[in-house]
């Protein structure tokens, strides 16, 4: 395809790394900053907004912080237009207040010629919003399912902007085949729906000195170490490994345990960690590190022994190929698209999700066990970014070819 054909996008999604929020959505940030490397793209990603949330702010400090309407990351340009919302209630009013809030900014980069295709992250907000404004704008959209469906299976009005939502795109991505499942389940054609999943950079995790990794963060040289990296939220299930701390440390006196987080949009709950680990006296064995930048998150996976993350739910979650990629085994709850990471026991081991006795004994298994790290970090390289974005590239291509000449994408279905 000559150079002028190729498509320009306009990422858009509310989950976008910003100034004030570092480590916010790295893993979309991750995926599309390799995708500008053969594709124009500009990034919108809309800040919610209410009249009073700066009252919130005095209780909650990293409630909805101000963020600058633009900034410069990586050589892209990304938007921040402020869209109301209402605080915890009226959520399926959030699309269209998104998609409101946006309008000008993205009617301004479609007259400019910013972009030829919406690509939409998250199906809620940012999809239903991105099907608003690609009828407005009269371009074709993408929707990529990152998260969880089921969350809204309660929640009727949201479910129904889901639906059109979906029944819009120009094609539905997915980041692991059990959302693509559940899209299907809630009647989508199979050839609609494509997986691609998120990868991992080889340049930024690899194995690094155990010792001097554990120096770096005040943990003991010889102790055994459970690591685990999120944002600190009752989701991601620290208080889940924290809660059978003292029936492992019966089994394996030296063990420690270090977190690596801190508060994020969808909470904070260090005071209730803090609590527990105060009330079971562990101190001294689990260590809240708070938020660790990506840079140097591989010194911290170099020094454990096993990954673990007692997740409620997860679409992809790249701290399994982080970890992998620095050697390390993992223990996780068989939720979302976790088994489609953690695909092999010569990787990791997966229990059921609420189970505090199997996630004890796998994560004694794993800790007492003897691991084939060469099996670990090819896992890693057959998961590394160079092997997704080409695919990413076509689809958008595609696209954009058929959008140009008005032809349906049906061929793009089921590649």
């Amino acid at each position: 395809m000559s150079p002028e054909r190729r498509p320009r996008l306009v990422v858009y999604t509310h989950v976008y790394p910003n100034s004030s929020q570092p480590n916010f959505g790295l893993f979309v940030r991750e995926r599309m900053r390799r995708v500008a490397q053969e594709l124009e793209l500009v990034v919108v990603a809309p800040a919610p907004w209410f009249p009073f949330q700066g009252l919130l702010r005095r209780f909650k400090p990293e409630y909805r912080p101000r963020l600058p309407l633009h900034e410069t990351q990586d050589g892209i340009d990304v938007y921040h237009p402020r869209y109301f919302s209402f605080p915890g209630f009226l959520k399926w009013t959030d699309g269209w207040f998104q998609a409101l809030g946006s309008w000008r900014l993205m009617r301004r980069l479609k007259r400019e010629h910013r972009f030829d295709i919406i690509d939409a992250h998250f199906i809620y907000p940012d999809g239903v919003a991105a099907k608003l404004l690609s009828r407005w704008l009269g371009c074709p959209y993408t929707v990529t399912l990152r998260g969880s469906l089921r969350r809204f299976e309660r929640s009727p009005m949201e479910k129904k902007q889901i639906q059109q939502a979906l029944k819009g795109a120009s094609l539905v991505l997915s980041v692991a085949d059990s959302l693509r499942q559940d899209a299907i389940a809630w009647g989508h054609p199979p050839d609609h729906v494509r997986v691609v999943g998120n990868g991992v950079d080889l340049d930024r995790f690899g194995p690094e000195d155990r010792v001097s990794g554990r120096e770096r963060y005040g943990l003991p040289a010889n102790a055994r170490l459970l690591v685990s990296v999120g944002g600190l939220t009752e989701r991601k299930g620290f208080h889940r490994v924290i809660e059978v701390m003292p029936s492992l440390l019966e089994r394996i006196p030296d063990l420690h345990f270090a977190i690596a987080g801190g508060a994020t949009p969808e909470g904070n709950n260090e005071p209730q960690l803090r609590q527990q680990i105060q009330d079971l006296q562990l101190e001294d064995r689990v260590h809240l590190l708070g938020p660790v930048s990506p840079d140097e998150l591989r010194y911290l996976y170099s020094a454990g022994d096993v990954f673990v993350l007692a997740t409620r739910f997860e679409g992809w979650a790249n701290v399994f190929l982080e970890a992998s990629a620095c050697g390390l085994p993992i223990v996780t709850t068989r939720v979302g698209g976790n088994a489609e990471v953690v695909n092999s026991p010569d990787v990791g081991l997966l229990v059921p999700f609420g189970d505090a006795k199997a996630l004890e004994d796998a994560l004694h298994q794993a800790l007492t066990a003897t691991w084939d790290t060469e099996a670990i970090l090819r896992h890693a390289r057959d998961n590394a970014w160079q092997h997704r974005i080409p695919e990413l590239v076509e689809i958008f291509r595609a696209i954009h070819a058929r959008s140009e000449s008005s032809v349906p994408c049906s061929d793009l279905e089921g590649r």
